[in-house]
């Protein structure tokens, strides 16, 4: 398959294609050194190739806050903008991460891919995972015989092994959901390790949750134990400790309503800010929804949505707060 590397001399609208996918390529997932090499030798054969790649940036960036989002899109997102675009150009595939190539990348083209802006990309200590989802995508993972485990949208996990046995995951973002049998082995349990902290069990079901920095973790049934710096907490069905690098909150009670929403296909919000509740349907929605409208920021939404009809629930957001929504390329919607 012909790629930008490959075309010596080309127009001004093909430069054009070619600019928006390699962004697209950035925001596939991370950057492989050949693919850095590529863009390097890319950016630099024509002025007209580098400022394609300048105005396609500066076009992605115009639209604020959605860029870096936008940037981190993943398969569907893609299959979405194929759909329009003139014609592809790179291949359709996810890339695994390196940083090869990040120096000319920056001095060239302003992309820097060590320290990723905005989370254009996934930072190195993201970099391995065994698995992965997409954007609005769940997948189940069978961890040797005695640990299912489930991972909501845009979320990365690393096995942690002893031996030939798995004993717990690294989860690197995103939110996974660990189902683990009945057993009197009394051995040490299976863990999930997120930011500082650790979650420990030896059965029952137990969701981690680790964005922005901050872990939210939840005991569905049987008994997790949370270790952190700060201490430790043991949680019991219902029952939810939240931490993040330096701090580890109490024991709190969880409505039985929130408890697995995201595993029935579905989106629970009690009196949260319209703003939260946007950013999480941001999480399982190609795109970005951007929210102009200040005074409804802090307005309370209770309800549930299906993560299913997302559209459909910004639609009712959209009217239940009488907002006016004006709708992008690349699945931004803006309400103002």
């Amino acid at each position: 398959m012909t790629t930008p590397a490959d075309v010596p001399a080309i127009d001004a609208e093909t430069a054009r294609q070619e600019a928006w996918e390699w962004l697209r390529l950035f925001h596939s997932g991370a950057v492989k050194p050949q693919d850095a090499e590529r863009f390097r030798r890319w950016v630099a054969s024509s002025p007209s190739q580098a400022a394609a790649f300048r105005q396609a940036r500066a076009q992605w960036a115009a639209i604020g806050p959605a860029s870096a989002e936008l940037l981190r899109t993943n398969a569907e997102a893609a299959a979405f903008h194929a759909r329009h675009l003139p014609r592809p150009v790179l291949p359709r595939r996810a890339f695994l991460g390196a940083a090869v190539g990040a120096a000319a990348m920056a001095g060239v083209a302003g992309v820097a891919v060590f320290h990723p802006p905005a989370g254009l990309w996934p930072a190195p200590a993201e970099w391995g995972a065994d698995y992965r989802t997409a954007t609005g995508e769940q997948l189940v993972v069978g961890l040797a015989e005695r640990v299912e485990v489930t991972l909501n949208t845009q979320t990365r996990i690393r096995r942690r092994m002893a031996g030939d046995e798995t004993t717990g995951i690294d989860l690197l973002a995103g939110e996974a959901a660990i189902d683990l049998p009945s057993t009197d082995s009394g051995g040490p349990g299976f863990s999930v390790t997120a930011g500082v902290g650790r979650s420990v069990a030896g059965a029952g079901r137990f969701e981690v949750r680790y964005l922005d920095g901050k872990v939210c973790v939840t005991c569905i049934d049987g008994g997790v134990r949370v270790e952190h710096p700060a201490g430790t907490r043991e949680l019991r069905a219902r029952q939810q400790a939240v931490y993040d690098g330096s701090s580890l909150s109490s024991v709190a009670l969880v409505s039985a309503a929130n408890l697995s929403a995201w595993r029935k296909g579905e989106l629970v919000f009690t009196q949260t800010r319209l703003s939260d509740v946007l950013d999480e349907i941001n999480r399982y929605r190609p795109g970005r929804v951007m929210l102009m409208n200040a005074a409804a920021r802090n307005r309370p939404v209770t309800g549930s949505f299906y993560i299913a009809s997302l559209d459909l629930a910004l639609a009712q957001l959209q009217h239940a707060f009488d907002l006016e929504a004006r709708s992008l390329p690349g699945g931004v919607v803006v309400l103002s």
